[in-house]
């Protein structure tokens, strides 16, 4: 009697080959969207065939589906180990918008496919049974941060912790996303560190003095606008008014 053969190593760890299918196909859908993902492209780099991807995850649609779960999971794990409700609310909330920041500039496959989902009209994410119930968790920490601030004198304004997140996740998004195009047109290299570092400052800057309704030097202008430059940080009232000299009246110069 013919021995069995030995089970493929895909059916030893099927766990683990599920997962490098999802690691390949979110790089897959983060570089070529929906429409331009191929499943063949995705079993190759899995080490896998289609067979396989089918059986461990579905057709192309639910694969997509599973990577965008997956990523919305990732972030909400990480968000949770933050320990925001052990910190002074203003530095809970400084601490929530850096890693927001650094989390979009680590990931950057994530904002990928949040844009891929957002033309696609959340059609898919519409489909998933998970993606709400991971953020009520999120959403009512960062109720509970602003509520103590209030509470403690820390803010003056009780923000809806869901407004207050898009804000902030706005406020990092847009920015990453269109630097390309806004480097161009600003004549700026807004992915340098030193720019990413302003951004940070900026960033919390503009969030705390909402909150707290005190204004922050950490979102003021670095320094004087160059020669030809308009000076936009800068309110009409805060220059004097050029008085113009009488003839033949001395004038002194300024330094």
């Amino acid at each position: 009697m013919a021995k069995a053969g030995r089970p493929a190593k895909w059916q030893r760890d099927p766990e683990g080959m599920r997962l490098r299918i999802l690691a390949a196909a979110k790089n897959e859908f983060a570089a070529y969207g929906l429409a331009g993902a191929r499943v063949d492209r995705i079993a190759a780099e899995a080490g896998a065939n289609k067979r396989m991807l089918y059986y461990h995850v579905g057709n192309k649609e639910d694969l997509y589906l599973a990577v965008l779960e997956g990523a919305y999971e990732a972030i909400r794990v990480e968000e949770r180990t933050l320990n925001l409700e052990h910190l002074d609310p203003p530095e809970a909330i400084e601490r929530l918008i850096s890693f927001t920041w650094n989390y979009f500039i680590r990931n950057p496959e994530f904002l990928a496919l949040l844009n891929t989902e957002n033309l696609e009209r959340a059609a898919h994410l519409k489909r998933s049974t998970k993606v709400k119930s991971m953020h009520s968790p999120f959403v009512e920490m960062i109720r509970t941060v602003v509520t103590r601030g209030v509470a403690r004198g820390d803010f003056l304004v009780a923000m809806d912790p869901v407004q207050l997140y898009i804000s902030i996740a706005a406020l990092c998004f847009f920015y990453l996303s269109n630097s390309a195009t806004l480097s161009v047109i600003f004549g700026r290299n807004l992915l340098s560190q030193e720019a990413k570092d302003e951004r940070l400052e900026h960033v919390v800057g503009l969030v705390l003095a909402a909150l707290t309704g005190k204004p922050s030097s950490r979102s003021a202008m670095p320094g004087p606008a160059k020669a030809g430059s308009p000076n936009l940080g800068s309110p009409k009232s805060s220059s004097p008014k050029k008085k113009t000299a009488k003839p033949g009246a001395l004038t002194t110069p300024v330094a």
